[in-house]
């Protein structure tokens, strides 16, 4: 069992853009939209903060599983990803968030 240090501040990305909502129709899309995230994430990727993000489209939480290490890794950081599944006023959305090692 992992044991994780407490982390003080943590910041959902998500609201500035209208694509957040969105459902896009390729995986083609849907990799750009997540490798467009970088420079929202950057901001706030570090040892104080956790970030995640949520959206309707399962597509980009699974491009944003492989990313998120990554993002943290140009930081020199180490994080754990954690997933879920809501259903908000019936529809599904998935979220995603990091969490500091």
């Amino acid at each position: 069992m992992k044991v994780h240090q407490k982390v003080e501040k943590f910041k959902w990305i998500n609201g500035s853009n209208k694509a957040d909502n969105q459902i896009f129709d390729t995986e083609f899309e849907a990799k750009e939209w997540t490798e467009s995230l970088y420079s929202d994430f950057a901001a706030y990727i570090s040892k104080e903060n956790n970030v995640g993000y949520a959206t309707p489209d399962e597509k980009v939480i699974n491009y944003l599983i492989s990313h998120f290490p990554q993002w943290a890794d140009f930081n020199h950081l180490i994080v754990d990803v954690c997933t879920e599944k809501i259903n908000k006023e019936g529809q599904t959305i998935y979220k995603i968030r990091t969490l500091n090692i």
